[in-house]
């Protein structure tokens, strides 16, 4: 791939139209925020399963949203798709670029689903054990009853809790394509805004690879860090049957 050469300077459909889609939304949300507040990000951004907000096309919708108080976020996102998704896009064509993309997001989305499924009691015992002046392990007892005998009270606040419970962006489709690019372009120069000198891409998403774990394992903050790693893995899933066919450049 050292020879490859970009055929076409012009940012190719796919790319464009995933920018134009993602920032068209992001105005709706900005200007509208009743409308995002309360239609949006209920019916579109990503809930844990079971919430009663949830609904099965959530996965794949949530990566076209971001939040409208957050400006950078949307920036950096359609930054780097710019950056990297043109590249991607004129190597794989249009359709498998896509997929990609895609499988990414949903792939992001289920990990995510996955952290949740396995977070959200102790979230929820450590939301409400200072309010009522308990240890952790105090409020575990009381919420693991009130759960086996049926307490409606306590179902109830699981439940607001679950649907306040939101992911939006395409992050995790973005740290797919990070991957991709690293594994096409492993010795392409890369430069950070804090670092001066150039690093090699894939030492690069490795360290971003690395970095996302330790967050995510540290947690707290509201990024899902883990629905990175989730879009970084279905990435590499994909790519490791694109080189085991040898299709990886076509």
């Amino acid at each position: 791939m050292n020879n490859f050469s970009f055929r076409r300077p012009q940012l190719p459909p796919v790319t464009k139209n995933l920018i134009i889609i993602n920032v068209l939304l992001w105005l709706v949300e900005f200007i509208l925020p009743d409308f995002a507040n309360h239609t949006l990000l209920p019916r579109l951004g990503l809930h844990p399963f079971g919430a009663s907000d949830f609904n099965p096309v959530q996965p794949f919708t949530y990566m076209f949203l971001h939040d409208p108080r957050n400006p950078v976020h949307i920036f950096f996102n359609m930054f780097s798709l710019w950056m990297f998704g043109r590249i991607l896009e004129q190597v794989w064509g249009s359709q498998r670029y896509l997929i990609f993309y895609l499988v990414c997001g949903v792939g992001a989305a289920l990990v995510q689903e996955a952290v949740w499924a396995m977070t959200w009691r102790q979230e929820f015992i450590s939301a409400i054990a200072p309010i009522n002046g308990l240890t952790y392990n105090h409020a575990e007892q009381i919420v693991n009853a009130a759960i086996a005998n049926h307490d409606t009270e306590i179902l109830a606040a699981i439940a607001a809790m679950k649907n306040q419970m939101v992911t939006v962006g395409a992050s995790g489709a973005i740290f797919g394509l990070l991957l991709g690019f690293a594994f096409v372009f492993p010795n392409m120069p890369m430069y950070l805004f804090f670092i001066p000198v150039p690093i090699k891409a894939k030492y690069m998403v490795l360290g971003y690879a690395v970095l996302e774990f330790f967050f995510g394992i540290s947690g707290g903050g509201t990024i899902a860090h883990f629905a990175h790693l989730g879009g970084m893995l279905f990435g590499l899933i994909m790519i490791l049957y694109w080189k085991k066919k040898g299709t990886l450049y076509q």
